[in-house]
């Protein structure tokens, strides 16, 4: 039986079969043959040359090619595989937003950034406050999705900071965690209630950390460079505030939060020492925190403009400490795609925010692998098994049985970022023009291989 694109979302690129003239009906349905990579599982501590075997869309128990049936293989030989990657912080922008990007196209450039499952942030216009926008994002990316979509939903009504939205029906609607991302609740009274429902649920609460009276105005970080070009500064104070708030917050409450794109180096001290006392507190690290400092907007690109903004040196080795020390235990791309007209636009006029889910994995490598900071199997740790746990998804291994999402990686295949390439609608990156030094080859959602470096999505 040949398999529908339809099934699996809009695209599905297949392998060579190892027997061309096999009959069809004779292969196994979802099923794939990894041969020779190096299997790195940090969900079971696995990290060996070794094969594969998908069998019906999971990992099978047995690592040897069947006999008699025809299933594709592909050589991993030289490359890395690893469960398939989790994005927790990706704006899609559909509903309301398809001039920036769609699922469609969102899901597109994850799978050529190597992920097979992303979390869509709620900032749609109309908001996901309430069911019926989960409803249509969820049958949207059913439609058009090639990779696995998850749902947030707003703490609060339209993301205003007020009202609670109705977390239980969005519990029940399928969301599986909680943010107003892109704007903070700074009522302490509300947050405190809306922790009090996602304990009750047992939803993770992800918070972009911003307090709002001191960086009124500002659009890149309070210091030197802010003074040198003219611009208002958004110190770093107005994170550490609310980053201190919330584990405050975690420890009243007892409910589970997830600081969101950690930039100060203060605040990751605030989470270290938190986490000694057993707070229930995590946080996350963007690749553009850790490769560039306040500095680059030395020439008013609006293409580094971001929120929280690009820090100072001293932030940058507090954040690569942290992830050393597993402080910060998940990496994530806040991918945040914006049309080049709004970003041509004067400084401060312009919208904060850049792409990310295509260029993200070779930063992350080029930066903690090649500079030492981390090992394969911490790097995969905080884009698998990490994020998995922390959002409950049955996801993040290569476990017998486990659904077969799956990256595969070649740690020496340099390549050069053209932004003009991008399968996401949007062009918005600083790092256009980089040499990074490795990339995925294949990114596999359950037993299908979505795209390749060598057919990416074309049959």
């Amino acid at each position: 039986m040949s398999l529908s694109k339809k099934q699996f979302g809009l695209f599905y690129v297949p392998v060579t079969p190892t027997s061309p003239s096999s009959s069809l009906s004779s292969r196994l349905p979802n099923s794939l043959f990894i041969r020779g990579g190096r299997i790195i599982d940090p969900a079971s501590g696995r990290d060996e040359i070794g094969d594969l075997l998908v069998e019906d869309g999971h990992i099978a128990e047995s690592t040897a090619k069947p006999k008699d049936i025809a299933i594709p293989v592909i050589d991993a030989r030289g490359l890395i595989v690893a469960p398939g990657l989790i994005d927790m912080h990706v704006h899609l922008r559909e509903p309301g937003g398809g001039q920036k990007e769609t699922i469609a196209s969102g899901t597109r450039a994850a799978a050529a950034g190597g992920f097979t499952s992303i979390l869509a942030m709620p900032n749609t216009n109309p908001p996901a406050d309430g069911p019926n926008t989960i409803a249509l994002m969820r049958q949207r990316a059913l439609e058009t999705a090639c990779v696995n979509v998850f749902t947030t939903g707003c703490i609060t009504v339209g993301m205003k900071g007020e009202e609670l939205a109705p977390i239980g029906s969005l519990h029940k609607a399928g969301i599986v965690a909680l943010t107003d991302d892109g704007h903070c609740v700074q009522n302490n009274e509300v947050m405190r209630r809306a922790l009090d429902y996602a304990r009750m649920f047992d939803l993770l609460t992800l918070d972009h950390c911003q307090d709002y009276n001191l960086s009124a105005g500002g659009v890149m970080h309070e210091g030197y460079w802010s003074t040198v070009l003219g611009l208002p500064g958004w110190p770093r104070i107005a994170e550490d505030m609310i980053v201190a708030r919330n584990i405050l917050l975690s420890e009243l409450t007892g409910a589970r939060i997830h600081v969101q794109h950690l930039s100060s180096g203060d605040s990751v001290r605030l989470v270290r020492e938190a986490k000694k006392r057993n707070v229930k507190i995590s946080a996350e690290a963007m690749p553009h925190h850790i490769a560039l400092t306040d500095a680059a907007l030395e020439k008013y690109d609006t293409n580094f403009k971001m929120n929280p903004p690009l820090r100072e040196r001293i932030d940058q080795e507090a954040l690569l400490a942290g992830l050393a020390d597993d402080t910060i235990e998940i990496l994530a791309s806040d991918h945040a795609p914006h049309a080049s007209y709004e970003k041509e636009v004067e400084f401060a006029d312009a919208p904060f925010g850049i792409v990310g889910l295509e260029t993200e994995l070779g930063l992350f490598i080029k930066i903690l692998i090649e500079g030492r900071v981390l090992d394969w199997t911490s790097l995969l740790a905080k884009l698998t098994i990490n994020p998995a746990r922390l959002l409950k998804l049955d996801r993040g291994t290569l476990a017998p049985g486990a659904a077969a999402d799956i990256t595969l990686i070649d740690p020496k295949h340099s390549w050069k970022v053209d932004a003009s390439k991008f399968y996401s609608l949007s062009r918005n990156t600083p790092f256009n023009g980089w040499e990074l030094p490795a990339r995925a080859t294949h990114t596999i959602v359950a037993g299908h291989v979505i795209w390749s470096l060598d057919k990416e999505f074309g049959d």
